[in-house]
């Protein structure tokens, strides 16, 4: 699994609907918390959402250097294939390292699951939705995380 965490003000993430005129509101943080970015791969799996999970709430990234369940903050988690795109070769991503919806969605979910379980108010886009992701970075401070 690779994840981008962002630390936030505030965020929330919208959902592109073809039958409604309007993006309708999916997940929000209305306060301080992290953006989680996950993609997943292949060979992911149980021990690799433990390990995020683990990794996100116990990170040291918030004001004060504290985590986000020191802080009390909360986490807006949104499945990103994208983030295991392979541009090394041609001007076109490959996406060959990402695992397909039925492997991938039931890891996001378990990943949310997780994070609740270790006291992390989690709030979530929508798998395989066209989203619209808006935040206000707070610092900015922006982590790459890979699991091993």
């Amino acid at each position: 699994m690779r994840a981008v965490l962002q630390r936030v003000e505030r965020a929330h993430v919208d959902v592109v609907e073809p039958d409604r005129p309007q993006p309708r509101l999916v997940g929000e943080l209305p306060g301080p918390g992290l953006v989680v970015l996950v993609g997943v791969g292949h060979d992911d799996g149980p021990a690799q959402v433990a390990w995020l999970a683990d990794k996100v709430a116990g990170l040291r990234v918030m004001r004060g250097e504290r985590s986000v369940v020191d802080a009390g903050a909360g986490v807006l988690l949104v499945s990103q294939f994208t983030l295991l795109g392979d541009v090394r070769r041609g001007r076109r991503p490959t996406w060959a390292a990402a695992a397909p919806g039925p492997v991938a969605e039931p890891l996001v979910d378990d990943l949310a699951a997780a994070l609740r379980a270790r006291g992390v108010t989690v709030a979530t886009g929508r798998f395989g939705a066209d989203m619209r992701v808006h935040l206000v970075n707070d610092g900015p401070v922006t982590i790459v995380v890979d699991t091993p």
